[in-house]
């Protein structure tokens, strides 16, 4: 996540450049969705902002979305999303489903395309459908994935998840490789780093890993060597 990040928009049509600092994932396990993030927030091309940004974030206690680029556009669509699923709930009195709130996303991207979000997005939790993930892009270009990554690390940390995933994990081994891709990101990418966040949404709804957690995570991936 930068504040601001530019986009290298060459003219309508054009392609934006999505890699201007973070690196996020999210992974389908048998039981639910896991989310890994890196909390530097980088200003510009070279200023640390802040190092510690939330950059993982529940839009309703099924469903959460990790964000990597400009934090006022980010800002900006979780707001719009977490209202769009308190209305779906009204109206329905069923929560939204993930790939509803996903494709009201792109929509909303979409529309947007003559003055892109400068965002990319993952949007993931579980429904009556099981768990699922989905990859959104700064256009509102979706794709369903079983693992994904978003930001300037998205390559180291792609790399990693493809060598260490081999198909559905538990919801434990899938936190320990989440969390490893971040850390094997913060070792090659600069604008990645300080910390990283675990969220986790299974049937028991939404959570975030704290501060004791993370740290046990942490001693247990130095003690294996799997951080570099």
């Amino acid at each position: 996540m930068s504040v601001p990040m530019k986009l290298n928009v060459r003219g309508y049509g054009g392609n934006p450049d999505p890699y201007h600092g973070t690196t996020t994932v999210g992974i389908v396990c048998k039981d639910g969705v896991v989310f890994a993030t890196d909390t530097r927030v980088i200003q510009g091309p070279t200023l640390v902002a802040h190092k510690y940004g939330k950059k993982v974030h529940m839009i309703d206690k099924h469903v959460a979305i990790t964000i990597a680029g400009g934090v006022a556009d980010a800002q900006a669509l979780i707001d719009v999303l977490r209202y769009q699923s308190r209305v779906y709930k009204l109206e329905r009195n069923v929560p939204i489903p993930v790939s509803s709130i996903a494709n009201f996303a792109s929509i909303v991207m979409f529309r947007m395309r003559m003055m892109p979000l400068e965002i990319q997005a993952l949007i993931g939790g579980i429904d009556h459908h099981g768990p699922s993930l989905v990859q959104l892009d700064p256009f509102g270009g979706l794709s369903n994935e079983s693992f994904a990554a978003t930001g300037s690390g998205s390559p180291v940390a792609l790399g990693f998840l493809e060598a260490n995933i081999k198909g559905p994990m538990s919801t434990e081994d899938s936190i320990k490789i989440a969390a490893q891709s971040i850390l094997v990101a913060m070792s090659r990418d600069t604008a990645t780093g300080n910390d990283f966040d675990i969220a986790v949404i299974d049937k028991g709804g939404y959570k975030e890993l704290g501060l004791k957690e993370k740290e046990e995570i942490s001693k247990e991936i130095s003690k294996r060597g799997t951080r570099s």
